[in-house]
């Protein structure tokens, strides 16, 4: 649905593409300002697109954050991949991210030769440079500058908010005259469950060992909007009854903690009190189940 006709607006789609960690869902967040995307130090947090919306003045920026690229071992990474295909597609332009200091791999030159083919206009995005000297990022601008010839390339720190002015500086110019798709009061287009399942599941990354969240899914069951409070009944899904033990803790306290965090996110997001009631139940396999899949808001359909 268009939200405006009025010639004056402008718009552009953009893709944010690049290789599991290396700050997608950090720098759509700090370019917005606000936080829409989970974040973690593990590898594939994001497994749906994710759409973040900034209205500045006349100009609407749709940001498309979407899963790191890899090689799927199952039919959820099978999903993952053709959504960032699916965003490509939908695009005006792209950010590619990659790690300063470090060479570009199979997977980035995979992305800069779908660039290439598609003729998408594209930032480079350099990312955690604080992490190298400048030397080697001096190195790192100079292969990528070899290989494709970026519309800018911008080195940030995305977490301390280093240089992200700049990163929507270059994104400004991809704007063009149209209709706005969002209204510009909105910061995604996420229903309100998603938004509570994906922070719940982001505290599963965080608390709990690298091999565990991968595993899991998280289903809102109910979500009950009240005068002041928001009660959420919600379900994290495992694949093996030992994982489940784990997630649940010893006497509990493992659960606690994830649901404390998560509720004091979702307060600051939703701007009001919530009583968050989590379950945890075992469905092997469910990575590889087509209606699990389904059941879990991923569906290949979705993106055909």
């Amino acid at each position: 649905m268009e939200y405006t006709s009025m010639t004056e607006k402008r718009t552009a789609f953009i893709a944010i593409v690049g290789r599991p960690n290396v700050g997608k869902s950090t720098l759509m967040n700090a370019m917005l300002g606000e936080k829409v995307a989970i974040v973690s130090n593990k590898p594939q947090t994001t497994r749906n697109r994710i759409t973040g919306i900034l209205t500045e003045g006349c100009d609407q920026f749709v940001f498309m954050d979407t899963p790191g690229i890899h090689k799927p071992k199952n039919k959820l990474g099978s999903f993952m991949m053709k959504s960032v295909s699916s965003a490509l597609g939908g695009a005006d332009a792209a950010i590619m991210i990659a790690e300063a200091g470090y060479p570009a791999g199979e997977t980035e030159k995979r992305i800069i030769e779908n660039l290439k083919q598609s003729k998408l206009p594209a930032i480079l995005v350099l990312n955690k440079i604080d992490l190298v000297d400048r030397e080697k990022l001096a190195q790192t601008i100079a292969e990528y500058a070899s290989l494709h010839d970026f519309d800018a390339v911008v080195p940030t720190c995305a977490e301390k908010g280093k240089n992200v002015e700049i990163v929507m500086e270059e994104a400004r110019k991809f704007l063009h005259e149209g209709v706005w798709f969002f209204p510009e009061d909105i910061a995604t287009d996420q229903p309100e469950r998603q938004i509570a399942a994906e922070v719940i599941r982001e505290k599963l990354l965080r608390l709990l060992s690298d091999e565990i969240p991968h595993g899991t899914a998280v289903m809102i069951e109910e979500f009950k909007e009240e005068e002041d409070i928001i009660r959420i009944r919600a379900e994290i899904f495992c694949e093996k009854q030992s994982h489940k033990g784990i997630i649940v803790g010893k006497g509990g306290e493992t659960l606690k903690k994830i649901g404390t965090y998560a509720r004091e996110d979702l307060e600051r997001f939703f701007g009001i009190k919530v009583y968050l009631n989590l379950w945890v139940k075992v469905k092997e396999k469910w990575r590889d189940s087509d209606m699990s899949l389904n059941n879990f808001g991923f569906n290949l359909k979705n993106l055909e």
